[in-house]
């Protein structure tokens, strides 16, 4: 195998804790720890693709974070925290927004206000994030009920199916009332893929046939404008609310945007103050926050670009030991699967985070690549602000040499 030398210099980093994971019902399942090694490797460079929630706050945005104006926010008077909102409100083509600690409260406030009453019911897809990753926050805490319509591959549902889920039976004591359609752009656990906006605006008449509101998770939805080219606004047209989330792509080191006409934000912030996400003196966070949609937006082509130069190298690699379909590559999320039977994506993550012998020989250092076993049989990659074209290279490497170490271990060559 040939194996090209990169003369970069190496970084020295803590060894980051690879939780393995193991599919169960299509969904992550927390194994024990496993600890990257051997000891005594000299040269370390850790590349960590578990996930855009990995990144952190680089110089711009620290300093504005350490300059920014504040108040109290729960009065209305953080200065920075108004200028944050107005700003995603702009961006976003809504009348209003509201910072909020994170993505799940932002849906969980959502469900909350668009369904009043307890016993109310939103529709949403059975592999979304609001679905399986969220505690069932809106049964637990809000008292509204869920059901689901079928997730394909690309993200979307059949539109005959979720109109046969509206229950048309209200106020018939055995139905719950339907109140809400959600949608999730990208499609996290179907790799980042783009809703398409005739899909979105299908949904949307729906809706309005209806009176029916759709809301969207949109946590990477900057990503979404980005691969289709148009902006954030083009694609919310069609939702009456959305969840941006600051704090993966856009490097925000926490925070989610969720906005809507003026009166569903005049009641988020009731729900948000309930729920305890009412902060004080946030506008450090929310100077974040501005750099984030300011700043951070147009490079997210960056972290898609990276994300498709591994997928083909995978596929130009092997293509009998790795699948990959390019064309569900559109953003910065890559899924791909291990064809070999021989060879689980447990076994071929863990082999990734750790240093295997001879590899510093082979590849002038120690290399630990991070990332997680997803459903049926597949691994879960994604690429962001911390990781560089010239690590995405070196992951390219540590596969390089994983996959050959593996396939002479097959053939019994020592």
């Amino acid at each position: 195998m040939d194996v090209i030398e990169t003369g970069a210099s190496c970084m020295r980093h803590d060894a980051a804790t690879l939780l393995v994971r193991c599919a169960v019902r299509g969904y992550y399942n927390t194994g024990k720890p496993r600890f990257p090694g051997p000891s005594g490797a000299t040269h370390v460079r850790v590349v960590d693709l578990r996930s855009d929630t990995v990144t952190k706050p680089g110089p711009a945005m620290r300093q504005a974070m350490a300059e920014a104006e504040v108040g109290d926010d729960v009065m209305g008077e953080d200065p920075t925290v108004n200028d944050l909102q107005k700003i995603a409100a702009d961006m976003f083509g809504m009348e209003a927004a509201l910072f909020v600690p994170s993505g799940t409260m932002g849906n969980l406030i959502a469900v909350m206000v668009h369904c009043r009453e307890r016993g109310d019911e939103v529709i949403v897809g059975d592999l979304s994030h609001l679905h399986i990753y969220e505690q069932g926050g809106s049964a637990q805490l809000a008292g509204v009920h869920s059901t689901t319509v079928t997730t394909r591959s690309d993200g979307t549902f059949d539109l005959k199916q979720l109109e046969s889920k509206i229950r048309h039976g209200y106020p018939d004591p055995h139905y719950p009332r339907s109140r809400l359609i959600c949608v999730e752009n990208t499609h996290n656990i179907q790799g980042g893929r783009v809703l398409p906006l005739h899909f979105l605006q299908d949904v949307r008449a729906v809706a309005d046939h209806y009176g029916l509101s759709v809301h969207m998770d949109g946590a990477r939805v900057m990503n979404a404008a980005v691969a289709q080219g148009v902006p954030v606004a083009t694609i919310l047209q069609h939702t009456h609310t959305v969840s941006v989330c600051l704090s993966k792509g856009l490097g925000s080191p926490v925070g989610s945007m969720l906005a809507g006409p003026q009166d569903f934000i005049s009641r988020a912030v009731r729900c948000r103050k309930a729920l305890g996400g009412g902060m004080r003196q946030v506008g450090v966070l929310a100077a974040a926050g501005k750099v984030s949609l300011q700043e951070m937006v147009g490079r997210l082509e960056d972290d898609h670009r990276n994300a498709k130069a591994f997928a083909l190298a995978l596929l130009e690699y092997n293509p009998f030991l790795f699948g990959v379909e390019m064309a569900a590559v559109e953003t910065n999320i890559l899924r791909f699967q291990i064809k070999d039977p021989t060879l689980s994506p447990q076994e071929f993550c863990t082999r990734m985070s750790q240093v295997g012998e001879g590899e510093e020989e082979a590849l002038g250092q120690g290399l630990q690549v991070l990332m997680y076993p997803h459903f049926e049989n597949s691994i879960r990659a994604v690429w962001h602000l911390g990781i560089s074209p010239e690590d995405t290279q070196l992951a390219i490497q540590k596969m390089q040499f994983v996959a050959f170490q593996h396939l002479n271990q097959k053939a019994g060559v020592h």
